[in-house]
């Protein structure tokens, strides 16, 4: 085991650590704010061709609630939204569940934000300008170097399915660096703090020995549930700084970590 040593100060020994990918290894804001932007404008738009006649009062609420949800405001993504935070699927639950409230029924909402999703992930992946909107956060790399010559083995939990972090990882570079992911198709997925166990054991280590970095509270409590004694919060990965309550140290900066 290595000493993990937080702007000069030991803080634990580990074996491995557990890393979020969206807003703590990767900076995802603005491939976040483009997914939630074409969700919307796909919303706007298909909630208006259905049979019903709809009132611009109604698509106001429509893109109020969307916005409010998916974490769009003024100065970019709330850290602590829904697309920040949780999956694919939670988020087209989400959709669906502000059209019922519109007057929509459940299978009617469901089946609209399905053909929403897949309206946006098309146009996303057509676009030119989204081939490298997930880059590495400033000092992440260098610190992921230093955790391998130091034998720590490094591994990624997202909500993200297993093709997102299939493209995060190749596009930087990753794939010698990271030795196991666990992605929203695994099961269970975070935040249950069984992901964690399971994780664990798919690297043959106990919580422990591990620390979990990530930048919700959600994955912090897991964490912490899991048995993990060093959840540390990140910080850095957004304009908003994102609100923490279940850390045991806050990292702004991924400098500020070392091995000794």
């Amino acid at each position: 085991m290595s000493n993990l040593l937080l702007r000069g100060t030991p803080i634990g020994k580990v074996k491995a650590i557990l890393f979020d990918k969206d807003g703590t290894l990767s900076n995802s804001e603005e491939h976040l704010l483009l997914i939630a932007s074409l969700r919307l404008e796909q919303a706007l738009k298909n909630f208006k061709l259905d049979e019903r006649e709809e009132t611009d009062d109604s698509l106001a609420k429509l893109k109020r609630n969307l916005s409010k949800i998916y974490g769009l405001t003024s100065k970019g993504l709330n850290p602590d939204g829904i697309i920040a935070v949780a999956s694919r699927d939670q988020n087209l639950i989400s959709t669906a569940t502000i059209f019922t409230l519109l007057g929509r029924n459940w299978p009617n909402s469901i089946k609209l934000a399905n053909d929403i999703f897949n309206a946006a992930d098309e146009i996303y992946a057509n676009s030119k300008h989204t081939q490298m909107m997930n880059p590495l956060l400033p000092g992440a790399l260098s610190f992921l170097k230093e955790l391998k010559k130091n034998g720590i083995v490094c591994s990624l939990i997202s909500n993200d399915d297993s093709k997102g972090i299939k493209n995060f990882l190749i596009s930087n570079n990753l794939d010698n660096h990271i030795s196991q992911v666990w992605s929203c198709e695994n099961t269970p997925k975070k935040p249950d703090p069984n992901a964690v166990h399971q994780l664990c054991n798919t690297l043959g280590l106990k919580p422990k020995d591990c620390a979990l970095i990530g930048d919700a509270d959600s994955d912090l409590l897991m964490a912490r549930q899991a048995g993990i004694e060093l959840a540390l919060g990140f910080t850095g990965g957004w304009k908003t700084t994102p609100l923490l309550t279940y850390q045991h140290h806050l990292i702004h900066h991924w400098d500020e970590l070392s091995i000794d």
